[in-house]
């Protein structure tokens, strides 16, 4: 996967048309990458002064850094490579993953793989823009910039372990003349990436926004399935023709270890998503949970084009909510453990906010593969208490000491814990 990761690199295009060429374009992607991957801002500076002092450093061992350029050189190398020049790393790790059975681990209802989509931004501004920003005007004329993307991530229900895919940005198309949108950008993610996934299985998650119509057919022409949040406000017409309709009803308890919850599902196939005489038809379900005493917890409802039974109607709400994990597990994750995708590494005037956003998520991916695939990666992840008490100890060691390799820190950090080294995850 490393040897994959630097042919693909050797091909991001290079703007520069003299002779001055110290730095190459590989050496300023895996210095970036290196910031984002080991959750250090400060990670490039260590190793320069480690370079200085040890004529060598992680960044050179650990990432394969020849030599490393100064911020602002990385900057502008990079601001002119499109983030789909690294998309195929994404596909990749996918088959690779698949190869050795993960995969099929993460299948859920009717054994598809479950994609959750949702929007997140990742840069704002008042005063800094770029001809890819999107813009919101507030009632006082302030003008706020911003970049967004829509994260399709395969989640699986009961798992924390989320699989990030290629990322569609939200930015201005040429030849409209509305603003991109959220739904827009996940119909092109689909004209995009749908055929590369189809012989996987998958069902689309999304919430409410998603849920309607042409996202729905886009959905059912490329052959993937879907669960999406279907709220009343705005599908009266569904919710009309639910009215006064005696309602399939699947009821069951559930003891939490301290109390018992009853869960109430609701269901009907075939309900017109529209008021229209051809509109899609879609099957429906709702979940209500309460406590004996009747207090509710939780309500919401879905529309999806898997056949309801009173035998999968739980299967096919419990993976709708598993639609949460792209916020929790992924976005904030991103925004909130270390990541600081909303951080501003730098904007650029062409694509360089987005692809930096691009390796952001390509170093979540990169974690979770090593949690799959890496027994000692594992091993450490597992008797280190938390996410953050792991990545500080990857800062404070790759800042003090020089590892010939990952498996050499790897190593290192077990022994240090005392625990048995596992065999060589190669």
């Amino acid at each position: 996967m490393i040897r994959f990761f630097h042919e693909v690199l050797q091909t991001l295009p290079d703007k520069r048309t003299g002779k001055n060429r110290r730095y190459g374009m590989e050496d300023a992607a895996l210095s970036a990458l290196g910031v984002f991957f080991t959750q250090s801002p400060s990670f490039l500076s260590y190793q320069r002064t480690m370079t200085d002092t040890k004529g060598r450093s992680n960044a050179q061992s650990l990432f394969g850094v020849h030599q490393i350029p100064c911020d602002n050189q990385i900057r502008d190398l990079l601001d002119g490579v499109e983030p789909q020049c690294v998309f195929p790393v994404f596909e990749e790790i996918l088959l690779l993953l698949d190869e050795a059975g993960r995969l099929s681990e993460m299948r859920a209802f009717d054994d598809t793989l479950l994609v959750a989509m949702d929007g997140v931004e990742y840069f704002s501004s008042h005063t800094i823009a770029c001809p890819h920003c999107s813009t919101q005007t507030a009632k006082d004329g302030t003008v706020r910039y911003f970049h967004a993307a829509v994260t399709p991530v395969i989640v699986s229900p009961g798992r924390s372990t989320v699989l990030p895919l290629a990322p569609e940005f939200i930015v201005p198309q040429d030849g409209h003349d509305k603003q991109d949108c959220e739904i827009a950008a996940a119909k092109r993610w689909l004209t995009t990436h749908a055929q590369k996934y189809r012989a996987q299985r998958i069902t689309v998650l999304g919430d409410d926004l998603y849920c309607h119509e042409p996202f729905c057919e886009a959905l059912r022409r490329e052959s993937f399935h879907f669960i999406l949040v279907c709220r009343p406000n705005s599908h009266q017409t569904l919710y009309e023709h639910l009215d006064g309709i005696v309602l399939p009803t699947v009821v069951c308890k559930r003891w939490t270890g301290k109390t018992e919850e009853i869960y109430t599902y609701r269901y009907l196939n075939q309900v017109a998503l529209r008021d229209d005489d051809d509109a899609l038809l879609v099957n429906w379900c709702e979940i209500t949970v309460t406590r004996a005493d009747g207090k509710q917890l939780y309500k919401n409802a879905f529309a999806t084009d898997h056949w309801i039974t009173d035998q999968t109607v739980a299967a096919i709400v419990q993976s709708g909510r598993t639609r949460w994990k792209v916020e929790n597990e992924n976005n904030n994750t991103l925004k909130t453990k270390g990541y600081n995708l909303e951080h501003n590494f730098g904007h650029g005037k062409q694509h360089l906010a987005s692809l930096l956003a691009t390796f952001n998520l390509l170093s979540l991916l990169f974690h979770t593969l090593l949690e799959l695939l890496d027994h000692k990666y594992r091993l450490l992840r597992q008797h280190l208490p938390t996410r953050k008490t792991f990545f500080d100890d990857l800062r404070a060691l790759t800042r003090y000491l020089l590892f010939e390799n990952w498996d050499h820190l790897l190593t290192f950090m077990i022994e240090g814990l005392e625990l048995a080294v596992p065999p060589n995850s190669s």
